[in-house]
């Protein structure tokens, strides 16, 4: 089910008029809710947690974590749509949420562009196409050459998943033909490919980050645009790929119809606790890049992904009930 633009403009103007200007500014008058649509400890989790923590002493009033797992982030991002757009109930949305799951669920549970109003793009998590030691590439090039001589196949943490497309953009760019093996999570794919029971893998850079120091993975390639400042040593994919880039993304939202002084202020909020050292520490950490975004910004990166992962869903056939 779509919720109406109009509906939501509606609700938000009816609050606005509801509210006398001293009551507006202040916003919040209660604890604010941070649905974060996957289960904890995941990557979209730490960083939830992370900013609801310095949100909370920006705003003055705490920010609870609720977990929503559930159909690929769909069930969490579905419950913040639906939400009152007064600015109490927000949503950690990433690209499965807001571009990814609008491309391939067959029944849409919500728009990722009008059922939302954005807040503020947090940070860039970069994903790694790394190795088994056992296989004998040591770059980009040198296994898009030994896929052309034997089959080989690369994990992912499931269907539809970042991960999963990422590496059907490197076979769309490089001219390959990985066979996915999807699992139920990169925890399942990471001791596969460990066990060398699947030579490739396209993970996320924190959760390979320590099987890549340790050894136990090689690591060819970032799939961001630039190489990680965490592991400068990881060329990055575009540098043998010209214009390959895909990476993990982590972002705030409001129901739509929020008023814009709301949306103003959880920004505010959000961006002052991106600046916190703390965060600034562990961020870098995390191999997280900061953006912080203003909501316009947001709202275009949103429209952008849509955009550039429409024709790699469409050639990878992916469709999720």
């Amino acid at each position: 089910m779509r919720f109406s633009i109009a509906r939501r403009v509606a609700m938000g103007l009816a609050l606005a008029l509801g509210m006398t200007g001293t009551a507006m500014a202040e916003f919040p008058e209660r604890q604010i809710t941070l649905v974060i649509p996957f289960a904890a400890g995941g990557s979209t989790d730490v960083v939830g947690r992370i900013v609801a923590d310095k949100m909370s002493a920006a705003l003055g009033r705490q920010v609870i974590v609720q977990n929503v797992g559930g159909a690929g982030g769909s069930l969490g991002a579905q419950q913040v749509a639906k939400a009152d757009a007064d600015g109490y109930t927000i949503l950690m949305g990433t690209v499965a949420t807001h571009a990814l799951n609008p491309l391939i669920l067959k029944q849409k549970p919500y728009d990722p562009v009008d059922d939302f109003a954005p807040v503020s793009l947090l940070v860039l998590v970069p994903n790694v196409l790394a190795v088994n030691p056992e296989l004998s590439v040591d770059t980009v090039q040198e296994l898009i050459d030994l896929s052309k001589t034997q089959p080989l196949a690369y994990a992912s943490s499931g269907n539809g998943t970042p991960l999963h497309l990422s590496g059907a953009l490197f076979n769309a760019m490089a001219g390959t033909d990985l066979t996915h093996i999807p699992y139920k999570g990169s925890g399942p794919a990471l001791t596969d490919v460990l066990g060398n029971q699947v030579p490739v893998i396209f993970d996320n850079l924190p959760s390979a980050s320590g099987h890549i120091s340790s050894g136990k993975l090689r690591a060819l390639g970032v799939t961001t645009a630039k190489r990680a400042a965490s592991f400068p040593d990881i060329p990055a994919i575009a540098e043998t790929l010209p214009g390959y880039e895909t990476y993990t993304w982590n972002a705030l939202f409001a129901p739509a119809g929020t008023p814009p002084d709301v949306v103003a202020k959880l920004n505010e909020a959000a961006r002052e606790a991106m600046k916190d050292p703390a965060v600034v520490k562990r961020m870098a950490d995390f191999s997280a890049e900061i953006v912080a975004s203003t909501p316009e910004a947001l709202g275009e990166h949103v429209k952008a992904e849509m955009v550039k992962w429409e024709p790699v869903v469409a050639g990878a056939n992916v469709t999720l009930d």
